[in-house]
């Protein structure tokens, strides 16, 4: 029974070789030891060498092949030393990756001996195994570094997923489809070659004392000038004025929109911070978001909503193609809004608002005990635990944290018209709002954690899927009754509340602000 099954297994990785590897990988604890059968003439190898490392899945990896080396084929050991010598184009860094050790033993493999070819084979594997897992997992665990953030693991069985790596015909490709693929990722390596081909700067910081707008006469112009010209926006001069002409105020339009600033040309202390960042800042940036990118799911979904929180955007995707988008507005610093993925499940017309712990401590309590009336000009209910209504002037500061305080459905309701929901452990979700004016700030990180979608009763339709019943004129009479609705959303549409700060577009570097300051904390810990 054992050779049999021994058999079926030996057959099902050799079929593998005309399979792919699924870019949703599985990092989980390797219960399976596949059986890897070395090809040429593998060297028997001592146990207390591969014992040495005390790397459980190292050690099962090689109990599978009988304490026997697997990389016998040249071609392949090139092949994977020239991908961790260019570990660096993912984010990663080579010297993790035991790189110069490896090369040595490469440059002397025909001359070694059993035991040396037996520390090169274990040290190539173990080296791997660790580049895989970074590639699919990142060097980092979000759910130790972060409370807001809920994503699952990307799980991988790295040594299966060696074993097939061993038995492919297509090793460059087959390692290519483990790194992540989605479109930011491909766009944030490109970010990392174009920022890498720039020279080296040494720029002093330009201080910011007032607003300079066009035709202005400015000192720190010739310095704004110099940066302008350092990232491409502004063609090289002879000689430079402190005059804010209009060739400057074009390159400065380009820069500002790069950049997520308001492109009215106005040279404020958003855009003096953003013309500070050196070179060297910028390329911690693009690491450290290739790097959250290795964290988020490989598989977004057919068809998903995708919102970039520092860049205040709701984008819908279907079959890899952004159907529309929204501007929206997220939790502020001190209140933010978590990174997660999850899939829409419900639409809540006419909703209801019951207050949550922390606004209730910071904003409710505080605006009643200014004024009882507060509760009534916000259309808030207040019940207490057994569920009778508390009128304000009977309302005591001592019961306060025990009652519930539900604001009605309507036009001034904070939700606005419509909820959307979507399972998640932080009680978030989209919703429209009662103040439709901040959908043109620039900054936008002003809600205490759930995010406000703009013109949500489209994105609804869309979402519903129902032309005769949810169309956007049986949407407005339901909205018009004022009665709470409650529709099940059909579509299967997964939904991911990410966050990035850099990528490229168009052969141009796009930079957002850093608004809950992750980047360098993040960078730092990559590195350290």
């Amino acid at each position: 029974m054992n050779i049999s099954f021994l058999i079926v297994l030996l057959f099902t990785f050799i079929s593998c070789k005309k399979e792919e590897l699924k870019g949703e990988v599985i990092l989980k604890e390797e219960i399976v030891k596949p059986h890897v059968q070395p090809e040429g003439k593998p060297t028997n190898m001592d146990s207390t060498l591969v014992l040495s490392f005390r790397n459980k899945v190292l050690t099962d990896f090689y109990t599978s092949t009988n304490y026997r080396t697997v990389w016998q084929s040249q071609e392949k050991r090139k092949i994977i030393l020239a991908e961790l010598n260019k570990a660096g184009e993912e984010g990663l860094n080579p010297e993790d990756y035991n790189v110069k050790s490896l090369f040595d033993f490469e440059k002397k493999a025909a001359s070694l001996d059993s035991v040396d070819l037996a520390k090169y084979d274990i040290l190539l594997t173990s080296s791997l195994q660790k580049y895989i897992s970074h590639l699919t997992n990142g060097k980092l665990n979000p759910r130790k570094l972060y409370k807001n953030w809920d994503l699952k693991p990307n799980e991988i069985n790295l040594n299966t997923t060696v074993a097939q790596l061993l038995q492919t015909d297509s090793l460059v490709y087959k390692i290519e489809q483990l790194k992540p693929n989605h479109l930011v990722y491909k766009r944030l390596k490109k970010a990392l070659q174009q920022i890498n081909s720039f020279p080296k700067d040494n720029f002093k910081s330009i201080k910011f004392s007032k607003i300079i707008t066009p035709n202005d006469t400015n000192p720190s112009l010739i310095d704004i000038k110099k940066r302008l010209i350092y990232w491409k926006e502004l063609q090289p001069k002879d000689s430079l004025t402190p005059i804010y002409d209009e060739e400057t105020v074009r390159a400065l339009k380009k820069f500002q929109s790069r950049h997520g600033l308001a492109a009215d040309t106005k040279i404020g202390a958003g855009t003096i911070a953003s013309l500070n960042f050196s070179k060297t800042q910028r390329t911690q940036q693009i690491l450290a978001n290739l790097e959250r990118w290795k964290w988020y799911p490989k598989q977004m979904g057919k068809e998903y909503i995708i919102i970039n929180i520092p860049d205040y955007k709701l984008s819908l995707v279907n079959n890899n193609d952004t159907l529309r988008t929204h501007r929206v507005i997220v939790g502020r610093a001190k209140r933010k809004t978590p990174v997660l993925s999850s899939k829409l499940t419900q639409v809540v017309f006419n909703p209801t608002w019951t207050v949550p712990p922390t606004i209730l401590r910071e904003d409710v309590i505080p605006a009643i005990l200014k004024s009882r009336s507060y509760l009534t000009h916000s259309n808030i209910k207040v019940y207490d635990s057994n569920g009778r209504i508390v009128s304000p002037y009977e309302w005591q500061l001592s019961q306060a944290k025990t009652y519930r305080y539900v604001q009605s459905p309507g036009t001034f309701n904070s939700l606005g018209m419509v909820k959307i929901i979507f399972p998640n452990r932080f009680s978030v979700y989209l919703h429209d709002t009662n103040h439709r004016d901040y959908f043109d700030k620039i900054d936008r990180s002003l809600s205490s954690g759930c995010v406000r979608v703009d013109n949500p009763l489209e994105l609804t339709e869309y979402i519903l899927n129902d032309g005769v019943n949810w169309n956007l004129e049986k949407i407005t009479e339901t909205l018009q009754n004022e009665r709470t609705k409650f529709v099940k959303i059909k579509k299967e549409i997964a939904f991911h509340l990410l966050y990035w700060t850099a990528w490229s577009e168009n052969n141009k570097l796009i930079f957002r602000d850093d608004i809950y300051n992750l980047d360098a904390d993040l960078y730092d810990k990559l590195r350290n």
